[in-house]
């Protein structure tokens, strides 16, 4: 059985992580949406996609509603509007105020982290009615983000083409990469 001092330990161990994880993402989805001019974030590259304006209005709506009062409130707060998330009404000029938002929403989320200790872990949230212990529903957030902060880096690379600089290794370059790395050590 785990001794208190190791739980304590795990579970700051999974904080961390959860935090680290999460600014990995908003970094890889802030260096794909970088790429993009404020005219490109409405662009659709198919039918029925979402354009980068969307999935940026509603991971803020998401942030915004899941992490306020996270503890004490159910995640799905009433004044929000997933709906309306979805919906295209936002021109070109409202791209610097949805990037205020977008910023404001996951200060949200980091000074949550940052206050949440160990032993809240086990506590229980609920989302829309739903109980999940806050280890859950943390895991949740990271797996619906780490997925949409994907489709901001696949709209990038295809609305940019040729241009798109890579947000990882380039192709035809991992073996360089590896021997840069094995020689760090």
């Amino acid at each position: 059985m785990p001794t208190p001092s190791s739980a304590y330990a795990l579970g700051a161990a999974l904080l961390a992580t959860f935090c680290h994880n999460f600014q990995q993402y908003k970094t890889l989805a802030d260096r794909a949406l970088v790429q993009l001019s404020d005219a490109e974030w409405g662009q659709q590259p198919a039918p029925g996609s979402n354009r980068a304006v969307v999935i940026v209005q509603h991971m803020a709506g998401n942030l915004r509603s899941r992490l306020t009062d996270f503890l004490t409130t159910d995640g799905e707060k009433p004044v929000r509007q997933r709906d309306q998330e979805f919906e295209e009404s936002r021109d070109v000029a409202d791209i610097p105020a949805l990037r205020q938002e977008w910023e404001a929403a996951w200060r949200i989320l980091f000074n949550l982290l940052n206050e949440l200790q160990p032993a809240d872990l086990l506590r229980i949230v609920t989302i829309r009615g739903e109980a999940h212990t806050v280890l859950e529903a943390v895991q949740r957030q990271v797996a619906h983000y780490t997925a949409h902060a994907g489709q901001l880096v696949q709209l990038a690379k295809i609305i940019r083409g040729e241009g798109f600089q890579s947000l990882s290794i380039p192709r035809g370059q991992s073996r360089q990469f590896n021997q840069t790395m094995q020689n760090r050590k």
